[in-house]
């Protein structure tokens, strides 16, 4: 997955307005002809586990406004995004598995906005039996 660090500069940066801050720049390794696009404001109360193992039928980019995401992408090994940062998945096949509050004590707020597949729903849960399938392309959990 192609993500540009912002603080080092891109060709777009440079084309913005000095009052506009890009956060995230990616290049997603698909994107569904004649998706529809879907912005969503996620809410989750202080210890929330989020959703269960999904995936998306589309890519989907976050931003953190408040609080922490526990945020695992298949793959990938599980990690903390914090209020200011930025996330992504490419969806498609791709298993999210985290998504939730990594907070106790607070409440966490992302947005994020995402393409979806024409004909598809934007969120599918997988079930356990593809987890248990699948569970050998899951990064090591931590300890």
């Amino acid at each position: 997955m192609s993500e540009k660090n912002p603080e080092h500069g891109t060709a777009h940066q440079g084309s913005l307005p000095p009052e506009v801050k890009l956060l995230q720049e990616v290049t997603p390794p698909f994107f569904p002809e004649g998706g529809t696009g879907m912005t969503i404001l996620v809410d989750w109360p202080p210890g929330h586990p989020g959703l269960p193992p999904h995936r998306h039928s589309g890519p989907s980019f976050g931003y953190v406004m408040e609080g922490a995401v526990r945020f695992e992408l298949e793959g990938e090994p599980e990690r903390v995004v914090q209020a200011g940062g930025t996330f992504w998945e490419p969806g498609g096949d791709v298993i999210h598995y985290q998504d939730g509050n990594a907070l106790s004590d607070a409440p966490t707020k992302f947005v994020v906005t995402m393409v979806c597949a024409p004909g598809q729903p934007m969120l599918t849960l997988v079930d356990e039996e593809e987890l248990k399938e699948r569970a050998h392309l899951r990064a090591p959990r931590p300890s």
